[in-house]
């Protein structure tokens, strides 16, 4: 059995790089695999592996200047969810691109799941879904408004186009597991928005915490690793994952005539060239032959 930890810290690293090597010699050294990632504005990431080894990295993790109060959700896995260990540098832990933008400033109204049920259903609140639109494609909340936004940095944009919808209203936004919300919350009080709430723990803790005949949730939720959905109660989702353009399917789209294994879907098929399909069906090949072989491929899952 596998645990997995999803995690996010806002707190200032003043030498995020500094920070890399131990923790990726750390996760080596406990067979963690996952994607953590490190900015001067914090930490984010999910990562897999045995009880012991995750007690390890978080327990280093939580000894890192200002992660003390370091929180996180924990799922099971029978099977591994990630095939590898990165630690990666980036310029922010989710990419929003506004340099103003600082949650360890202020944040909105946190709302336990389940208080949210009542929240959304008022008259007066607009619910926003803040995450990307294939992820919502496959699940959200009652009555909420998607975006339609590509990436998370198209927020502001989208926001600045359509705030006049909400004039009068009461702002709640929600995302997988409450990152975005840090800051798209903290952006909207910088934009003059006085009553902004968020979903605190994001969707994944309301759907270990609401049962499911009383959640206003339709669908599944979209995760970043090898089990692609998860619905209520945590349990894995049917969504597979095209290797093409990460995007979820159901198994039936494996059926179309779009699909092809590693390479496309019936929504990426006209998104990539000739050339980009070659590339993808050599991965594939090879990624097959590492398997035959009983290695695991950089390039597979």
């Amino acid at each position: 059995m596998y645990t997995i930890a999803a995690l996010y810290h806002f707190t200032r690293f003043e030498d995020p790089a500094a920070l890399k090597p131990a923790l990726e010699d750390l996760c080596r050294a406990h067979s963690v695999k996952g994607t953590l990632l490190l900015a001067r504005e914090g930490l984010n990431g999910t990562i897999a592996g045995p009880r012991a080894g995750i007690d390890a990295v978080l327990a280093h993790l939580r000894g890192l200047p200002g992660c003390d109060g370091l929180e996180w959700k924990e799922a099971t896995s029978h099977s591994p969810p990630f095939g590898k260990m990165k630690v990666r540098l980036k310029k922010e832990i989710v990419t929003m691109g506004q340099p103003d933008v600082d949650p360890r400033a202020r944040v909105g109204h946190y709302v336990e799941p389940e208080d949210w049920n009542d929240l959304i259903r008022s008259p007066d609140v607009a619910v926003i879904d803040t995450r990307n639109d294939y992820e919502v494609a496959i699940g959200t909340f009652e009555g909420a408004i998607d975006p339609d936004t590509a990436s998370f940095r198209d927020f502001p944009a989208w926001w600045e186009a359509n705030k006049e919808r909400f004039h009068n209203k009461r702002i709640a936004m929600f995302c997988t597991g409450g990152i975005r919300c840090e800051k798209s919350t903290n952006y909207l009080l910088g934009q003059g928005i006085d009553e902004v709430y968020h979903l605190k723990g994001g969707i994944l803790r309301y759907l270990e915490e609401v049962p499911e005949d009383q959640s206003a949730w339709n669908g599944e939720c979209f995760v970043f690793d090898n089990r692609v959905s998860v619905g209520h109660g945590l349990a894995e989702g049917p969504h597979e994952l095209c290797h093409g353009c990460r995007r979820p399917i159901l198994p039936d789209d494996k059926l179309r005539p779009e699909y092809e294994q590693g390479v496309s879907c019936h929504q990426c098929i006209d998104e990539t060239s000739e050339a980009d399909k070659a590339r993808f069906r050599e991965r594939q090949k090879q990624i097959a032959l590492a398997r035959a072989r009983g290695e695991a491929h950089l390039g597979g899952t």
